[in-house]
């Protein structure tokens, strides 16, 4: 494993989004975020960051997620995976974080977490003196969606997510361990359904990897990038990286930011991956080999190829795609699913 690079000398008001995913690594953007009230609040104590939060509480329910001791702040499955191993259930959020608040001095508490939850429906106004601008060239393009998470010591086990992500570490700190795409399988990615957290994560338990059952894991690790995290840093890295996110404190917090560089009629490609089960993984392998082909001139290739000796009038799908276009071609899949 290797430190990722750290930056340091950025402004909020002015960070060069675009520049940094371009780079196509992680990046550790170091103290970016050191003037945000709810930082400085969390370095005076977890109870003033709580107290803090509490005064932007809107009343609306969350989603909070609780788990014994005994898992250790790892939220995942129990042993033989017939069920996960925590409890979820829609709770007023001041009275959760008041949950947390009676356990901070406790070495061996029960783990407690609100996991990516849309901020301004459940404390309006926080973001106001709290995070990035949404006038950034960036965000103003493409509009992120911005989330909030909130617990004591967890671990959010190693996954992947489809956007790009900008995390603002508010309250404690968080220690990231990303692992590049093309590690997917030395990374023995767990069921699609249910998953602990809405994605598919790895089996392999970072803190105590089971090297004689995912022995490719070693490999992993020699790509693998840590980011450790103070209040006030942020971390970007780009989407489909794979990460393990730690929070070390009593009491931490983050906010981050999703988002991708596609219009919004862009489907998310995890659609595509289950249907290409359906239809793609069982044929025989001479057949699969040709619609690799396939996808690669019409999908991953030069997206001008495919119509480029065709007259406009007959591109169709293949032309350029636009709200109207993708409409009508997603009627058509429907259709053709519906028969």
């Amino acid at each position: 494993m290797k430190t990722a690079q750290v930056i340091t000398g950025l402004s909020a008001k002015s960070l060069p989004i675009d520049a940094l995913i371009a780079e196509g690594e992680p990046a550790l953007l170091k103290g970016v975020g050191a003037g945000w009230p709810l930082v400085r609040k969390g370095l005076e104590s977890a109870q003033e960051a709580i107290d803090y939060l509490s005064n932007f509480d809107a009343g609306q329910l969350v989603v909070g997620y609780s788990g014994a001791p005994e898992i250790g702040g790892r939220f995942f499955y129990n042993d033989d995976l017939t069920h996960l191993n925590f409890e979820a259930k829609r709770v007023p959020l001041k009275a959760f974080l008041e949950r947390i608040a009676q356990h901070l001095d406790d070495l061996d508490a029960p783990s407690f977490y609100i996991g990516s939850t849309d901020l301004d429906p459940i404390l309006p106004g926080l973001s106001r003196d709290n995070g990035l601008s949404p006038d950034l060239p960036t965000f103003a393009e493409h509009k992120p969606i911005e989330s909030i998470w909130m617990g004591n010591r967890t671990i959010a086990s190693t996954h992947y997510d489809f956007s790009n992500n900008i995390v603002c570490n508010m309250v404690g700190r968080r220690r990231f361990t990303l692992f590049p795409p093309d590690q997917v399988a030395n990374l023995y990615p767990g069921p699609l359904e249910p998953t602990p957290g809405g994605q598919v994560v790895s089996m392999v338990d970072l803190r105590a990897p089971n090297f004689d059952r995912f022995p490719k894991f070693r490999e992993a690790l020699e790509s693998a990038q840590i980011a450790e995290l103070e209040p006030g840093d942020l971390l970007i890295y780009p989407a489909m990286w794979w990460h393990n996110v730690e929070a070390l404190e009593p009491f931490n917090v983050m906010v981050n930011y999703w988002w991708n560089a596609v219009p919004r009629f862009v489907d998310t490609p995890m659609i595509t991956l289950k249907h290409a089960l359906l239809s793609l993984r069982d044929r025989p392998e001479h057949e699969k080999a040709a619609w690799r082909e396939l996808f690669d001139y019409y999908v991953f290739g030069d997206p001008k190829q495919a119509a480029a000796h065709l007259p406009e009038h007959v591109r169709g799908p293949l032309g350029p795609m636009d709200d109207v276009s993708s409409r009508r071609l997603r009627a058509d899949i429907l259709a053709r699913l519906n028969r």
